[in-house]
């Protein structure tokens, strides 16, 4: 696997290694795990969205043509 830092992103984490005490890898793992939950967390939203517009009937629209005897 080969992983490129852009510049900005490098210097924050020189940055934050000196001000967190953590090492490289430490922050780069807690970023990604952060990153992971939030995409998670969209996805889970982005499903109940997309469900909940294939079942927004109403009553009438739900029933509408069904006879119960």
């Amino acid at each position: 696997m080969k992983i490129t830092i852009n510049d900005y992103n490098l210097q924050n984490l020189e940055t934050f290694t000196q001000i967190l005490k953590k090492d490289e890898s430490t922050l780069i793992n807690e970023a990604l795990e952060f990153y992971f939950e939030e995409q998670q967390k969209k996805l889970l939203e982005k499903n109940l969205a997309d469900e909940n517009a294939l079942t927004n009937l109403d009553y009438d629209e739900f029933w509408d043509g069904v006879d119960i005897d």
